[in-house]
């Protein structure tokens, strides 16, 4: 026996009726029972793969989520998506895929669930995009919805030996410090044989990154938007505990399936600005400007950047995580994980507590529940800050009329004002390679153009020039403009997101090399020293987008359709133009 009505529930389609013998012979093909098959269908969906180890801890955990599923009288059934996973794609080519995949990911979750009919929907996600691109999938479809990510890795420890330099030796490691191994290797400070050390114990587990880099962000997200349980983001990817959340989190689909709350009763204008809240608390990546637009944008809500960083803007920022600060998200954890942080932004009055949760309760009524404080270490208190302002800053400026976004987290306020001549590069590559000969000079401001979204194609991360740049120890004593991203692993001065993008004929496109350029995070100003009269003779001197060796296929495609940076980066209508609503149909 079941007690959900399947006369109202998608499965309908494929379970019920004698004209549905021919798909219930597939269920028995498959070792299902009858009582399996006419109970609620739950797409359990994960992005496990073996292309890096965010992803690979993903297959385990879907069946802990099966099993919970299954003991509230739900039928689970599994299924995967892609992921492209950031450190893998980093620094060449394959970067182009990376925020396309985010798309690719909600669309064949879509179609997955709209071809078999599926009720609800789990889902597990462990890298970059496939955070967001899973939660955009829910929100779309409108589907009763609990999300999980895979958890991070461990932080990684190196040889107490003489090679490898003290400052090394003395912290946890993350991928990132060995983006910045490179440029110290690069510029003869650091051994071949220190840096393959250190490439063997940086990752030494299964997990995505372990600092406050975009994974983290956006699973920390996940928990202040509400589709995700309460602290189920914090434990690392190895932990046994794992199993514990997976098995809550198929249970807690199956009750919002009873109560028919569905995921845009929990995605609302109010829960976004939540997570704008916690992203910019944590000095989370500027990768959360792209991402919370677009989920917004599947439940129908105009929420973009400029509306992120009006939260950042007066958000204390208070927890210390790398790349800006110390720690890394065992230690997040391990101090009590976003909970915590969510109760010190509650008492400063920064938090709606009638949203809606993934557990049926509100905001306000998981908050009560939680009885650790901050620890003063890695959650500060609201009221003694490590700034007063949020680790992220939007910008605004005759250089970037639809804005651009840079972290802070970590840098001093007498450094989060640069100007100095502009030097510009066509492309990444260019750059990098620049960086790599020290062809340029102290206080100059690099420009990286061509890798926006569509100009790109796939608005790349340029974490290998950033980090290149920091191993040098030029981090404080250049900037880095784009109309590309960066990884939240970044550091330095590093400003994305600029638009419009230089493939639109955004100001970008028209900066020379020596122009004098000024980025103002105190007043979010992104300017450059030129009259409206000569930027509008540069337009018209202009001889259009730069041409791409991508003419057919994905990427292709993904020009074609892909939208502005401040709408993040989408490439359908949205809810606002849909005519029907999945779960109703």
């Amino acid at each position: 026996m079941t007690r959900f009505d399947k006369s109202k529930l998608p499965s309908r389609y494929v379970t019920e009726g004698s004209a549905r013998a021919p798909h219930r012979s597939y269920y028995y093909a498959m070792g299902m029972t009858e009582t399996e098959i006419h109970q609620p269908l739950v797409g359990v969906a994960t992005c496990w793969n073996e292309a890096a180890p965010c992803n690979i801890a993903l297959s385990r955990q879907a069946q802990a989520v099966k099993g919970g599923v299954k003991e509230a009288h739900g039928t689970p059934r599994e299924f995967t998506t892609i992921t492209v996973t950031d450190g893998i794609a980093m620094g060449h080519e394959g970067m182009r895929s990376s925020l396309a995949s985010r798309e690719a990911i909600a669309d064949t979750v879509e179609l997955t669930m709209r071809g078999h009919c599926y009720d609800a929907l789990v889902g597990l996600a462990g890298c970059d995009k496939s955070l967001p691109g899973m939660m955009m999938a829910m929100v779309r479809l409108n589907v009763p919805s609990v999300f999980i990510y895979g958890g991070s890795i461990l932080p990684g420890r190196a040889p107490q030996v003489d090679e490898i330099p003290e400052d090394f030796r003395s912290r946890d490691l993350t991928v990132q410090d060995m983006f910045e191994a490179v440029g110290r290797n690069q510029n003869g400070t650091l051994s071949d044989a220190a840096l393959e050390m250190l490439e063997r114990v940086a990752c030494p587990s299964a997990g995505a990154c372990g600092g406050q880099f975009t994974a983290n962000t956006m699973a920390c997200v996940s928990e202040a938007i509400g589709l995700a349980l309460m602290n189920s983001s914090g434990m690392p990817a190895p932990y046994e505990s794992r199993d514990q959340y997976g098995e809550a989190s198929g249970r807690a689909v199956m009750e919002l399936l009873a109560n028919n709350i569905r995921a845009r009763d929990v995605v609302t204008r109010k829960s976004l600005e939540n997570a704008a809240r916690v992203v910019a608390c944590t000095g989370g990546s500027t990768n959360a400007g792209l991402h919370l637009p677009a989920i917004a944008h599947e439940a129908g809500i105009d929420f973009f950047l400029e509306d992120v960083c009006e939260i950042f803007r007066d958000t204390p920022y208070f927890v210390d995580l790398k790349p800006g600060g110390q720690f890394v998200a065992k230690d997040l954890f391990d101090a009590g994980g976003i909970p915590v942080v969510m109760k010190e932004l509650r008492k400063a009055g920064l938090i709606h507590e009638d949203c809606i949760t993934a557990s049926g309760r509100s905001i306000g009524e998981e908050l009560e529940l939680i009885t650790r404080e901050a620890d003063g270490r890695v959650i500060h208190t609201i009221d003694a800050p490590l700034t007063k302002t949020g680790g992220v800053v939007g910008l605004k400026g005759n250089l970037a009329p639809e804005g651009a976004i840079v972290k802070v987290a970590g840098i001093a306020p007498e450094h989060q004002v640069f100007t100095g001549p502009a030097r510009v590069f066509e492309c990444e590559e260019d750059a990098f390679a620049a960086v790599k000969a020290r062809s340029y000079e102290e206080g100059e401001v690099i420009v990286i153009r061509n890798e926006g979204p569509a100009g790109g194609p796939g608005m790349r991360e340029m974490l290998s020039t950033t980090a290149a740049l920091s191993g040098q120890g030029m981090g404080k004593k250049v900037a880095l403009i784009t109309d590309g991203r960066f990884s939240g692993a970044t550091r330095g001065f590093c400003v994305g997101h600029v638009g419009p993008e230089a493939a639109q004929g955004g100001p970008i496109a028209l900066i020379e090399t020596g122009d004098t350029i000024t980025i103002d995070a105190i007043k979010g100003q992104l300017s450059v020293d030129l009259s409206d009269e000569e930027l509008a003779r540069r337009r018209e001197a202009w001889t259009g987008p730069r041409k791409t060796i991508y003419t057919a296929g994905a990427l292709w495609k993904y020009a074609q359709l892909v939208g502005p940076t401040y709408k993040g980066a989408v490439t359908h209508p949205g809810a606002q133009a849909e005519s029907h609503v999945y779960m109703d149909i």
